[in-house]
Parts: C-alpha cells; sequence; structure tokens
C-alpha cells in the first residue's frame, strides 16, 4: 500500500501516534516520510539504542517534530483552519494561556476563548462526520473505491474524484507501451491529467531531491514536451522546488 493510501486509512489514533504497523511489508512505517522499522530489529540514535517502536517514535520526533506540527501544517482542504486559527492553535499547544496568546497575538483574551470555543465545536462537528462516514462504510458495499491522492494536492475538488477502475483505465490509455512506458499524449481534461501526474510522480524517490537537469532528464523519457509535465507537477501540488529551480522533489505531504 502507498504511503498517501496508509496515511489516510490509519485509525485515528495511529494517525495521532504516527505511525502504524503496515501488514504488507510486516514493518512499522511512518505516516510522515514512509520510513520503515522492523520489528527484532535495534536502531542506534546518536549514543542510544531502540526497538522498531522506540525507533520510529523517536524518529517522528527528531526528523518532523510531532504530528501535531505535521497536521497543523496540511493544506486548508483538510484542516478546514484559516492561518490565524493554526497560529492560535499552536499557541494552545506550546501551552500558553489565554492572556500570553492575547498579548502575543494582539487580541483580547475573550477572543482567545472565543477560538478554543470554536475549535471544540469543529472537534464535535468532525466526530458525527467520522461516526457517519464508519457506519456507511460498513453499510455501503457498491460505492466504487476512490484513488487517495496526496495530501499537498492543492485546489482539491471533483478533478480528484477519481475511482480505482477510471485511474487504471486512464494509465492504460495514455500509457500504451505498458505503465513504465512514455506517455503517449498528455490530454486537455483535468482529471485525467491530474491521474497521469500522480503516476509520473511515482517515478521519483520520496524524500530524494533532484536537480531542474535530472527532473528533465526523467521526464524526456516519458514526454517530448517535458516542460509542461514539469510546471503541471508543480502546479498540482505533486512536487516542490526552491525558490531559485536548484532543487525539486515529491511532494509527500
Amino acid at each position: 500500500m502507498d504511503l498517501n493510501a496508509l496515511f489516510w486509512n490509519a485509525p485515528l489514533n495511529e494517525m495521532k501516534k504516527g505511525y502504524i504497523f503496515d501488514q504488507s511489508t510486516n514493518t512499522y512505517r511512518c505516516l510522515v516520510c514512509g520510513k520503515e522499522f522492523e520489528p527484532g530489529r535495534i536502531y542506534p540514535v546518536a549514543d542510544l539504542l531502540y526497538e522498531a517502536v522506540k525507533a520510529v517514535e523517536v524518529h517522528i520526533t527528531q526528523d518532523h517534530g510531532s504530528m501535531f506540527e505535521f497536521l497543523l501544517k496540511m493544506n486548508k482542504e483538510y484542516t478546514t483552519l484559516t492561518d490565524h486559527q493554526k497560529k492560535i492553535m499552536n499557541d494552545c499547544y506550546a501551552g500558553l494561556s489565554d492572556k500570553e496568546i492575547s498579548a502575543k497575538r494582539g487580541c483580547s483574551p475573550s477572543t482567545v476563548r472565543n477560538y478554543r470555543f470554536n475549535f471544540r465545536e469543529k472537534e464535535k462537528q468532525a466526530k458525527v462526520v467520522l461516526a457517519m462516514m464508519e457506519i456507511l462504510k460498513e453499510k455501503d458495499q457498491t460505492s466504487p473505491k476512490l484513488v487517495d491522492f496526496h495530501r499537498s494536492a492543492k485546489m482539491v475538488d471533483e478533478r480528484y474524484a477519481i475511482t480505482q477502475e477510471e485511474y487504471r483505465q486512464i494509465i492504460q490509455k495514455y500509457f500504451k507501451e505498458g505503465e513504465e512506458g512514455p506517455l503517449s499524449e498528455f490530454p486537455l481534461r483535468e482529471k485525467r491529467r491530474v491521474a497521469i501526474l500522480k503516476h509520473i510522480a511515482s517515478r521519483f524517490k520520496p524524500e530524494k531531491s533532484y536537480s531542474e537537469k535530472e527532473v528533465n532528464q526523467i521526464l524526456k523519457e516519458i514526454f517530448g514536451d517535458y516542460a509542461i509535465i514539469r510546471r503541471s507537477l508543480i502546479e498540482y501540488g505533486f512536487m516542490e522546488r526552491t525558490p531559485d529551480g536548484s532543487a525539486y522533489w515529491v511532494k509527500l505531504s
């Protein structure tokens, strides 16, 4: 199972911890970057040795800060929080009092209390929707399986509503020589482009930094107009780059 599917299918308690036991690989996997830790192995970290579960917990803290920080940085489409709400929530996470937050953010303590109230109401709403969806999944066995997209997807809308069967058909249609072959054309319909870009992004190694030349070389083997593919990978949030274009990497969050 790919990392995005693993993340979105993780139960709430495991999403909070930031890792899950992946039965397909028989490893504990970080839900942020996918790093694997094998049960029974000992992992050296600094001057200490850890077994798998503790090692993945230390990894999350050292490499990602915390799952709270990671989740808070996710796109608004998923958190439903404005940038200011995120700042207030981060202050609450840091243990600041209402008075301290109000002084820091230039508002009154009563305004901070209103934010806390709204956060609690969002929690209630999320619980109700989560409960309904769990019930729906148990009852609705006819619903087609949808493709899980990257957590950094931009402008999440109907273009991303692609079933697994649709995805398979799109890839077969536009990669006529096989999934690892070249792209025959880059269609105008955005839904098809999204599926194609997801497939192309999978040819890059997660967490690896590529130069623009390296990106172009990989994309040239896929499609003649590699520049439009490179721009589209950035535009749709599959890939990110430094401001000067010196480094590119596949986005996992």
